[in-house]
């Protein structure tokens, strides 16, 4: 089992990692070829995602093919989350209202999956996730998926046993505060990593949506 140390030393490495690999832009090489990103950081080149079934809060499967043709920006969390998740998905709120005006067939979405099965229900997780913005898309699955589509992401979660004395339903859970950025193919093409920036948030995922359709 993972300890709380060793997470805290994988996200660390992560993070190193992934500002290594974001050196040069997902549209080639040449600079003058490269949408000018804020926030976004885009991979050398992105990769593909190992298939993946997840439940939405409507009660429908949401597996890999049905992520295509839109950029999606992908954030774990969990309802009972005391800061980063309600503050996370309130910036990315803000961010959805500055694209709203683009087509809603290009739009770019927001998908929060919980990685706390236990406790949140699909319907659960569609309430919190929509009281932030009505377009989130929520999901969750069980440990074993939940554990494949993270890794998937290079993203991490592990629970967190309650204090002492404390009832066993009061766990928390440590996860990825970094957001996952996903390309019209479905890929994993980059990430955003905290702290966030509403407005240069959606200012770039403005351009690469307008850059993907030309």
């Amino acid at each position: 089992m993972f300890n709380r140390t060793t997470l805290l030393i994988l996200v660390a490495a992560l993070a190193a990692g992934l500002g290594l690999w974001a050196a040069r832009a997902y549209f080639g090489s040449p600079a003058a070829n490269r949408p000018e990103l804020q926030s976004v950081r885009l991979f050398d080149a992105p990769r593909e995602i190992p298939p993946f079934s997840l439940r939405q809060s409507d009660g429908t499967q949401l597996i890999s093919g049905e992520l295509k043709g839109h950029w999606t920006l992908v954030f774990l969390g969990f309802t009972h989350c005391p800061d980063i998740c309600p503050t996370t998905l309130a910036e990315l709120a803000q961010a959805q209202k500055q694209w709203e005006p683009l087509p809603e067939a290009r739009r770019p979405r927001v998908l929060f999956v919980s990685v706390d099965p236990d406790r949140d229900t699909p319907m659960k997780i569609g309430g919190y996730a929509h009281a932030f913005h009505r377009d989130t898309l929520a999901a969750t699955a069980d440990l074993p998926a939940l554990e494949a589509f993270a890794k998937s992401l290079s993203l991490v979660f592990m629970k967190v046993p309650p204090a002492e004395g404390a009832p066993a339903d009061q766990y928390s859970v440590d996860h990825s505060a970094a957001i996952a950025v996903l390309d019209p193919q479905g890929r994993m093409a980059g990430v955003i990593p905290p702290p966030l920036q509403p407005k240069a948030i959606a200012a770039d995922m403005i351009t690469l949506t307008q850059a993907s359709t030309k």
